[in-house]
């Protein structure tokens, strides 16, 4: 878990115009870069394994380096959201979103 933080850091200063963020913190407009996919939520979050959970993160295309830009966002408890990862939209649950990281563009006001 360090390492993640130590390198997201790193990344962050030296890149300062962005911020790093979980995905499930980000707003409809925020683009970025995906930094690290790691599933640390408890099981009873995702109704699976949190070894499951990344997996399948990964297998939808959810990689360290993808492109990501949330496009929308549900209207109850702003869920699940809408995200467009590299070519592809997909929808996915806050709570889900919560283990991948993303490198902003741009700073957050």
């Amino acid at each position: 878990m360090n390492d993640m933080f130590a390198a997201a850091a790193a990344l962050e200063a030296s890149a300062p115009t962005g911020a790093v963020v979980r995905l499930s913190e980000a707003s409809p407009g925020d683009c970025g870069v995906i930094i690290d996919v790691r599933a640390e939520s408890h099981p009873a979050d995702h109704g699976v394994d949190v070894l499951e959970l990344q997996r399948r993160l990964l297998e939808f295309g959810f990689v360290e380096g993808a492109r990501v830009a949330v496009i929308h966002e549900g209207a109850i408890r702003r869920d699940p959201i809408a995200v467009r990862l590299d070519d592809m939209r997909v929808a996915l649950r806050r709570r889900d979103a919560e283990d991948v990281w993303v490198l902003l563009d741009t700073p957050r006001s």
